[in-house]
């Protein structure tokens, strides 16, 4: 190859593609099949009512196969906006709301509105790896946020990172790759640090349909000036297993969203109309069938943390839990990404290493894996641990 672009030469290869090549020549018994906690994505398919509306779209709605709008279907975004009104008890309007394929091309999108090549983000680390990439790719800087051992980023430090460069502070709550769920306190403070020094906050909320917490996860929306700072993401991947169907959505200021507009036009013209209407379709009629999921997963958040003393017993240390993953700290010499590769062949375990969520000057990966235990039950969990016992 004699051109690239050293922006995209200069971009990590996608974590979860890398640890998937760990598999190729090694095989798993089927008494001790492969435990695969690298992804959070739900491998199921969506619920069988869902997927027979899905079919009568397909078959019956002809506007399902053309260009919609490029910011999304009226309908859905008027049904963000009324379940948001309802679920964080301020209000949130339609043209407040677009809709965009994924949650991930919701950040493509709200970067492209506020940064250039030069510009810096602030990423608590361990970060969300696709962030830093998207960063990377348009060269912008990311400055990375140390959490420590609580994985709770603090507002004071980043304070001390705003440079004439900054643009936005991301995170991510319920948090990947930690687990853990920032604090109502935590999030206000970083608006209100947003908004002194002119930056935007962005909040992707990929995991909120998993949050333990009961009723709303902040008070962010309270402020009725919320839209000049804060720019919200959302998935509908995860809730309503489309994750094949490409629907998220970005929560911000009509100007912003009527830039964000020129983004989206160019990139997919319009988001998958069979995705947005299957997601519509839930949003109305699979609530209960949601609060169903939501307890199965955070019994499963439990099941990590019930079952952990053994490894605790072992040197190894629990930082995070919740949604989707738990941070984990091994005692083990070897680095995780060196240890994540060998735990296949040895353990039939893949999962990726903390060094893929740091920068590569920060020790603290080297020390970690991400466990994302969505797709494993308790007796998952159970099998998981026994494995990781085997180690030494």
């Amino acid at each position: 190859m004699t051109l690239l672009n050293p922006n995209m030469a200069a971009t990590f290869p996608p974590p979860v593609m890398e640890a998937r090549r760990w598999l190729e020549g090694v095989s798993f018994s089927d008494n001790r099949p492969l435990i695969n906690v690298s992804q959070a994505a739900p491998v199921d398919p969506p619920p069988v009512a869902l997927r027979e509306a899905m079919a009568r779209f397909v078959l019956e709605e002809d506007e399902t196969h053309l260009y919609g709008p490029v910011l999304g279907l009226p309908a859905l975004r008027s049904e963000v906006a009324k379940q948001w009104t309802q679920g964080y008890g301020a209000e949130v309007s339609a043209d407040q709301v677009a809709i965009t394929s994924g949650c991930n091309q919701a950040f493509a999108a709200t970067i492209a509105t506020l940064a250039a090549p030069g510009d810096e983000v602030i990423l608590p680390t361990p970060w969300y790896f696709n962030h830093k990439m998207w960063l990377d790719m348009g060269g912008i800087g990311s400055v990375p946020l140390p959490t420590g051992e609580g994985l709770i980023p603090s507002a004071e430090d980043a304070a001390k990172l705003i440079t004439s460069k900054t643009r936005a502070i991301a995170l991510v709550s319920p948090n990947n790759p930690g687990g853990v769920e920032y604090p109502r306190e935590t999030l206000s403070a970083f608006l209100e640090l947003c908004r002194t020094h002119g930056i935007a906050l962005i909040v992707d909320e990929t995991y909120r349909d998993f949050d333990s917490r009961e009723g709303a996860p902040h008070q962010l929306f309270d402020d009725p000036a919320w839209a000049d700072t804060l720019i919200q993401l959302y998935s509908f991947s995860k809730a309503y297993r489309l994750t094949g169907h490409r629907v998220g959505a970005m929560i911000a200021h009509p100007d912003r969203l009527a830039e964000a507009e020129k983004f989206l036009d160019t990139v997919a013209i319009c988001p998958n109309q069979l995705g947005q209407r299957a997601a519509l379709w839930g949003m109305q009629n699979l609530g209960p069938w949601l609060a169903e999921q939501r307890l199965e997963i955070l019994d499963r958040a439990a099941a990590i943390r019930d079952g952990f003393p053994q490894l605790g017993s072992k040197g190894w240390q629990l930082d995070g839990c919740g949604a989707y993953f738990a941070w984990m700290r091994h005692p083990f010499e070897m680095p995780s990404d060196q240890l994540a590769q060998k735990m296949v062949q040895d353990h039939g375990v893949l999962c990726l290493p903390g060094t893929m969520f740091v920068p590569e000057d920060e020790q603290s990966g080297a020390a970690a894996f991400r466990i994302a235990f969505a797709n494993i039950d308790r007796a998952g969990i159970e099998a998981l641990y026994s494995r990781l016992l085997e180690m030494r």
